[in-house]
């Protein structure tokens, strides 16, 4: 391991051999650091946090923060970092509650840019781009492949299902839908994340089905349950659609982000 004699490394951190740790860095008490993890000058892991391997560290990131939380008293709570993320300038990753569960959680393969947040409690995915500022507040879950724009805001207790693009400059107040594209203050649904579909390999005629089914949900007439019944009937077949109605129909602390009628 490499690690510059101007870092201040607790006594108690774990790490595998080939870690480097740049100047000035600090890391705390319970800190786990697996193999080809890189902290950059200036960059901190306050305590009680996993960092998974090859995660690189930006200058000045705090991660492993203590929880935002009125109600928190020093317990011991944690921040677990899957592997391949790169966590840039200012990001800040708060651990865990006792109220919530005690953990926060990040996926794999993520990119969180200059001062993204993630809030205690979250539950984050798999190749999740996180742009300059986004916030997360606590006890969000934000599924794999979602993007999040610069700027945007999730309310606490929020859920943004897979495959999401949230636009720069969203307050977003109620729950996007998998593979569902919003935007605006107050954030509102504005059809399907076509360009993380195709990007994900889905053609032309796959596209036309999922933006029928799309319009027969949202769009049509009659109740609204009524039209996700009718849904899941027609499109039984589209493993996409029936997780968009699974979502929908999940309990949640949070109302649906629904388009302008």
């Amino acid at each position: 391991m490499t690690i510059h004699p101007t870092a201040t490394v607790d006594a108690s951190v774990t790490m595998a051999d080939d870690v480097v740790i740049g100047p000035w860095c600090v890391v705390g008490p319970g800190v786990a650091l697996a193999e080809g993890v890189e902290l950059r000058g200036h960059a901190v892991v306050e305590r009680d946090t996993i960092v998974g391997p090859r995660t690189v560290i930006h200058p000045f990131a705090v991660v492993g923060g203590d929880p935002q939380h009125m109600g928190y008293k020093g317990e011991t709570v944690r921040l677990e970092i899957g592997a391949d993320n790169v966590i840039r300038e200012h990001a800040t990753l708060n651990r865990g509650t006792p109220q919530g569960h005690g953990v926060t959680r990040i996926g794999s393969n993520n990119m969180l840019m200059t001062g993204a947040h993630v809030g205690h409690d979250c539950v984050v995915g798999d190749n999740v781009v996180m742009a300059n500022n986004a916030t997360l507040g606590g006890h969000t879950v934000v599924g794999d492949k979602v993007f999040l724009g610069g700027l945007c805001a999730v309310h606490q207790n929020g859920r943004v299902g897979e495959g999401a693009m949230v636009g720069g400059l969203s307050a977003v107040t109620r729950d996007v839908i998998p593979f569902g594209s919003v935007w605006g203050n107050h954030a509102r649904l504005h059809g399907l994340n076509l360009v993380g579909l195709k990007r994900r390999g889905y053609g032309k005629a796959d596209l036309r089905r999922l933006l029928g089914a799309y319009r027969e949900m949202f769009e049509g007439e009659g109740a609204f349950a009524d039209r996700l019944d009718a849904a899941a009937d027609e499109y039984a077949d589209l493993p996409e659609i029936m997780r968009i109605i699974a979502f929908i129909r999940e309990d949640s602390k949070r109302p649906l982000c629904l388009p302008e009628r």
